[in-house]
């Protein structure tokens, strides 16, 4: 299961914090694979080759609450349930991709942890960037990419799809040799 992190609605899209869902957008995109709502279980899903795409349909801070439940009902190991969210301390440009840990300040990864009931499943942290200026963060997270950052996101969109996949196939160590060093700015 690969989860996109994100708030719901058009009001959020294109918003920094919404880089998870735009990656596993990227992804359902290259696999020609539709969102569908899947309301009882809190989320939009997407069928990939081998894996599930999800979309938490609650706000950030509560995404737990669809990928907890989602976790149960397929009966996965929190490990195989892979995480992209958006990372205020990494510049864009900056990407890495981690086996495990705690939330680090991440709501989003606060209410996962809670309702996974472990630290325990991989994740990729995708750099939006540290506002322009003090007491600005919810601004900034929930602000659009500037578009003097359009080039570089887009860039950037495409070669954490490009994680994901080599993730798959080779696992977070291998990946993590050759993402983990990704900076281009």
């Amino acid at each position: 299961m690969i989860v996109g992190l994100g708030n719901p609605g058009r009001t959020y899209e294109d918003t920094r914090h919404n880089a998870g869902f735009m990656v596993v957008d990227r992804l359902a995109a290259a696999w020609g694979a539709v969102f569908k709502a899947d309301r009882q279980r809190k989320c939009e899903l997407a069928a990939g080759p081998g894996v599930l795409l999800v979309k938490p349909a609650t706000f950030m801070n509560d995404s737990g609450l669809c990928v907890g439940p989602m976790m149960r009902f397929f009966k996965l190991d929190p490990r195989s349930v892979f995480v992209i969210h958006d990372e205020v301390d990494f510049p864009l440009g900056v990407m890495k991709l981690r086996e495990k840990g705690s939330a680090g300040g991440h709501n989003g990864i606060k209410s996962l942890i809670a309702h996974m009931g472990t630290q325990e499943f991989p994740r990729l942290r995708f750099g939006i960037g540290l506002p322009r200026g003090k007491g600005e963060m919810i601004g900034h997270v929930l602000g659009k990419f500037r578009p003097e950052e359009r080039e570089l996101l887009d860039v950037m969109l495409g070669k954490a799809a490009d994680a994901v996949l080599y993730t798959m196939e080779h696992g977070i160590t291998k990946a993590g040799n050759i993402f983990n060093a990704v900076q281009d700015h």
